[in-house]
């Protein structure tokens, strides 16, 4: 009795594989593009430390539960941070087709080259410099701005915010896969409409870059498979059509 479907894993598809080989391989070299990430990270830096001065973002900020109030694991670290990025609504602003705050980027960004400059430290080795940052920065805004030129956030799509992030693990090669879904903010009012962003980068980002790390599989053929995949359930059939590599 034959199977109606194939239980053999496809190679990835070719659109998740380009996402990673550009974070991976490809040089940013434009100055501007790393002088536009440097005004991203500063307006980022005074967005956070105006939020400290509202009881309501600090109270939430520091461990889940008691333990130390110095130092965070990496996840909830993004949690913090992003949470003081976005608490006010001030921070930076890309307008297109569906807008976005490429800062979003940079609650799990910060978390992770922090962490993994005190790991390579303790190891004897050299930490993270601060372009390494602004270079996730921009490798993660790049991504976010592909998804959304795209419209794929009208359809709770897959975000590729955690491109950054795996850009700075390094550790290997990802599996290529998306990694996270958008929940819509519109008409969310609150603490959770506050800190969604920074709800996004420790589930979305830091979490699934670790998990990236051990070798886990993924799936590779999220967007391609039958039925089921990105394509045949959200865009009738058709695939991604890009106006350049």
């Amino acid at each position: 009795m034959s199977a109606p479907i194939s239980n053999v894993r496809p190679d990835p598809d070719t659109v998740l594989v380009d996402i990673v080989d550009y974070v991976l391989d490809y040089p940013i070299g434009s100055t501007l593009a790393l002088e536009t990430a440097r005004h991203c990270l500063i307006d980022t830096l005074g967005c956070g430390l105006e939020a400290l001065s509202y009881p309501a973002c600090t109270k939430l900020l520091g461990p889940i539960v008691p333990g130390t109030s110095f130092r965070l694991d990496p996840v909830q670290a993004a949690f913090n941070i992003g949470a003081m990025i976005r608490w006010l609504d001030f921070n930076d602003t890309w307008l297109a087709a569906e807008w976005g705050h490429p800062s979003d980027n940079l609650g799990g960004i910060l978390a992770t080259a922090d962490w993994l400059s005190h790991t390579t430290i303790a190891n004897g080795k050299k930490p993270l410099r601060m372009k390494d940052v602004l270079i996730a920065d921009d490798q993660g805004a790049r991504n976010s701005r592909l998804y959304r030129a795209r419209k794929l956030v009208q359809q709770g799509g897959p975000q590729p915010r955690a491109a950054g992030q795996a850009g700075l693990h390094r550790g290997g090669r990802p599996d290529a896969r998306p990694l996270a879904r958008r929940t819509d903010q519109r008409g969310i009012v609150g603490i959770r409409r506050r800190a969604s962003a920074a709800h996004l980068s420790p589930r979305a980002e830091h979490r699934l870059a670790l998990i990236a790390r051990t070798g886990e599989m993924g799936y590779p053929s999220v967007l391609t498979a039958k039925t089921w995949g990105f394509y045949d359930v959200l865009f009738k059939g058709n695939a991604f059509q890009f106006q350049r590599p």
